[in-house]
């Protein structure tokens, strides 16, 4: 692994040069079973000097614990680094374990002011709606998220599952730097019309859980066998079972591919993400989570790797064979709402 950095790409049509590749920082404190702080630290400071330089978080990680958790590093990095972190996601105070989907302007608010305390800056590079209330019109929000930005709040705006259709509604209001959505090669419900979309409105897509939660690199098997008891992967029905017994086997190809190109699994997966950029047309930025720094010089090294039409080909029929959604609940993604 050399140290030379990876490519950049701007976020949306007028933001800021960022990485090809970010990191999701939700693992750091949230979700994977226990965390490592010092191993955590250690990779952020590693994806810097390789030239990760977005950086994604949400108030709901944790309940805020991974925005304090990132701010120190924030801080002595911050005009380096590009600071993504997200609204929407209320934990109810008698119910730690739930989440409330809120969209309302006084929420909005009430949020953004609690992450800019929580990280410790003036302003908010990236603010993203991390999920969509469908009783609150999408004009509306995105009319209270435009308000931070001309108050000085958050730089760009960034939605995160919505459909097509929300999309082009909320670009009437504003300009939308972002939009997040899971896309791998074993999520691609967003090729039909979300993809479309943001290359016709010039919005970045950043796709989360590109590697397909860790599945794709076999790090593991079956989550309730393989993953502690805590680890959110366990709720996840395409990852247990009968279905996580189905899609181990559809990895073969990837494994074949990987051993041509003298990669890894997940590098191919990661490869095969990044190269969506010249299939589609627009700019792609996938945000793989990590908290070990060899993991994260094995995920830059993948923006080097170009697949042929052959790999492609290969790769192609995955996704339609997955068995299982990608969450038990698929009303608030943009493909339950399509």
């Amino acid at each position: 692994m050399t140290d030379s950095r990876i490519p950049t790409a701007r976020l949306g049509e007028n933001g800021p040069e960022v990485g090809v590749q970010g990191l999701g920082c939700m693992g750091m404190s949230f979700a994977y079973g226990p965390p490592d702080a010092k191993e955590s630290r250690a990779t952020l400071e590693r994806a810097l000097e390789l030239g990760v330089t977005m950086y994604d978080t949400a108030d709901a990680y944790g309940a805020g614990e991974n925005e304090k958790f990132l701010s120190p590093f924030f801080g002595a990095h911050r005009d380096e680094v590009v600071i993504a972190t997200k609204f929407a996601l209320a934990v109810p105070p008698d119910d730690p374990t739930r989440r409330i989907i809120r969209n309302d302007a006084p929420y909005i608010r009430q949020s953004v002011e609690a992450s800019l305390k929580r990280l410790d800056v003036d302003v908010i590079d990236l603010y993203y709606m991390h999920r969509r209330d469908v009783n609150v019109p999408i004009e509306d929000t995105v009319g209270v998220m435009a308000d931070l930005v001309r108050e000085g709040k958050v730089k760009q705006l960034g939605l995160s599952e919505v459909t097509a259709a929300e999309l082009r509604a909320a670009r009437e209001v504003h300009p939308i730097a972002a939009v997040q959505s899971e896309w791998s090669l074993f999520s691609r419900d967003i090729e039909a019309q979300v993809v479309p979309a943001a290359r016709e409105l010039g919005v970045t897509l950043v796709a989360y859980s590109p590697l397909g939660r860790g599945f794709l690199t076999g790090s593991f098997a079956d989550a309730d066998r393989d993953l502690a008891a805590d680890d959110f992967r366990r709720q996840q029905p395409r990852f247990t079972g009968d279905n996580a017994a189905a899609n181990g086997a559809l990895l073969d190809p990837i494994r074949a591919i990987a051993e041509a190109h003298g990669a890894t699994p997940g590098q191919i997966a990661l490869a095969w993400v990044q190269q969506q950029s010249q299939v589609h047309g627009l700019s792609v930025v996938p945000i793989p989570g990590t908290r070990k720094p060899t993991r994260v010089e094995e995920n830059a090294a993948a923006t080097a790797i170009v697949l042929t039409e052959e790999d492609l080909a290969l790769l192609e029929p995955i996704a339609g064979k997955v068995a299982g959604d990608r969450y038990t609940d698929m009303r608030f993604t943009s493909a339950g709402r399509e």
